[in-house]
């Protein structure tokens, strides 16, 4: 199967509106790998975390298969960012001390993806699969979001979706996996905050183009009471698979 782009055309939203990564998670990829020399980052998007990696290590290559959020990238002079899908780096044979994929690897084909990461990883070289699902606010508000992701969006994401809203964890990991520390992203936003984010949901694309209507209107309506006026904390916790080539 091709590769689906699913941002290209949103590619300045997906960078304006993500949330970002905690530095405990680049923190604790630069203290597992083997060394610091060469990471690969793969769909990388804008990189977002490739940025983060390249303050820690010699140098990165960020691959992604979307042209459009390769440039919409920020650059750093040992950065190198390329268009390429994920089973097809360019990369010497035994030239990484780690491969991540950040928010990406449910669109790859993994068999294909792990042959590559198999071909260019050093001996012990270090692999991280990175996911975030749906937010958590409070135990008033996660309901309505709940309702609004899995229900009112159902019928639009597409299949891949519910890997990361599973943590990636029904999917293989043929590494020699390790445990890892809890970590989550975390900011404080206004509503429209948030639904400049929601706006970047391929599920929200899909039901637009499908009712002619943003779904995002009549959850607005919802949520706003019981949001308030000003700021709340919303957590993101990461799902990280991790491990060693052996």
């Amino acid at each position: 199967m091709g590769f689906q782009d699913h941002f290209s055309a949103h590619a300045v939203d997906y960078r304006a509106f993500r949330p970002t990564y905690p530095a405990a998670l680049p923190d604790f990829l630069t203290a597992a790998a083997p060394a610091r020399g060469l990471v690969w980052d793969v769909g990388c998007g804008n990189g977002q975390l490739s940025t983060a990696l390249a303050d820690r290590f010699v140098q990165v290559l960020a691959t992604d298969a979307s042209a459009d959020q390769i440039a919409n990238a920020d650059p750093r002079p040992n950065l190198r960012y390329a268009v390429a899908p994920a089973d097809e780096s360019g990369l010497a044979d035994g030239s990484c001390d780690l491969i991540v994929a950040a928010q990406a690897a449910h669109w790859f084909d993994l068999e294909r993806f792990y042959a590559e990461v198999r071909r260019v990883a050093k001996p012990g070289a270090a692999v991280a699969l990175v996911s975030y699902g749906l937010m958590l606010v409070d135990p008033i508000l996660d309901p309505v979001i709940d309702r609004f992701h899995n229900g009112t969006l159902a019928p639009y994401w597409p299949a891949d979706r519910w890997k990361v809203i599973r943590a990636y964890r029904d999917l293989p990991f043929p590494f020699a996996e390790q445990p890892v520390p809890p970590m989550a992203m975390q900011a404080d936003w206004p509503l429209t905050r948030l639904l400049d984010y929601m706006t970047t949901w391929s599920g929200v694309k899909e039901a637009t183009k499908a009712l002619g209507v943003t779904p995002l209107d009549a959850f607005a309506a919802d949520v706003a009471p019981l949001w308030g006026d000003g700021t709340r904390t919303i957590r993101w916790p990461l799902g990280l698979r991790f491990g060693f080539v052996g």
